[in-house]
């Protein structure tokens, strides 16, 4: 589709705003604990999910709750939003409550899935993504002809890839990309969230500005 190859690294800036002190130590102290992979899940997971840009970890979070069977992986670079998670996980005075079945990736997750095992996920999410919706821009895409090659590698035989945006560009070019592509089969499109999928904070957002959110459902190809 004669779209140049993704850089390096898809983000900019790993801080938004100043951390408070608070913010800081939370991250050196309870961040390590967190960690993957250095920090390994606390059960045996039946099975392994990715989350790819958690945002303030809300999802994340929702997720984690409502699968405690499942060790999920999210993924997200921006230190503010980590500070975010760690702050309602550890509330001032009270002691830290790390979820069992939660690790946080704060480095780009392509680097990370390239090295995982083949067949070693069981689903991954990508929830309202910055949409790069200028054309210069698409290699900044997670979605991406090279990336779905690496996410298939990585996803069980059948394994699922959810997606959502309210972007009237990404959705277009999920589309797109997705269509042009024998590594996954699309299950679903539908403009109103399942019944099986967490609200996200964005999501409310989007609605309340009048942005119409699209979700999608794609499988691995068993073939």
């Amino acid at each position: 589709m004669g779209v140049k190859p993704p850089p390096d690294r898809l983000y900019g800036r790993a801080v938004g705003h100043a951390l408070r002190a608070r913010q800081t130590e939370l991250i050196d102290m309870l961040l390590p604990r967190l960690r993957w992979p250095d920090a390994g899940f606390g059960i045996a997971p039946r099975e392994t999910w990715l989350e790819v840009g958690a945002g303030g970890f809300e999802h994340a979070q929702a997720i984690a709750a409502l699968h405690q069977d499942i060790g999920l992986i999210a993924c997200e670079v921006f230190a503010n939003s980590i500070a975010s998670l760690l702050s309602r996980l550890a509330p001032l005075g009270e002691a830290a409550m790390i979820p069992a079945n939660l690790r946080v990736h704060d480095d780009d997750a392509r680097p990370l899935i390239r090295s995982m095992a083949p067949a070693s996920i069981g689903r991954v999410y990508l929830m309202f993504p910055d949409p790069w919706p200028k054309a210069r821009h698409a290699k900044r895409r997670f979605v991406h002809p090279a990336t779905l090659a690496d996410v298939a590698r990585v996803l069980v035989p059948g394994g699922e890839w959810r997606i959502a945006s309210d972007d009237p560009t990404y959705q277009a070019w999920v589309d797109q990309v997705f269509g042009e592509s024998a590594l996954f089969d699309r299950i679903e499109t539908t403009t109103t969230r399942p019944d099986d999928w967490c609200p996200t904070r964005y999501e409310a957002k989007a609605i309340r500005a009048g942005r119409t959110p699209r979700y999608w459902r794609f499988a691995r190809a068993r073939s």
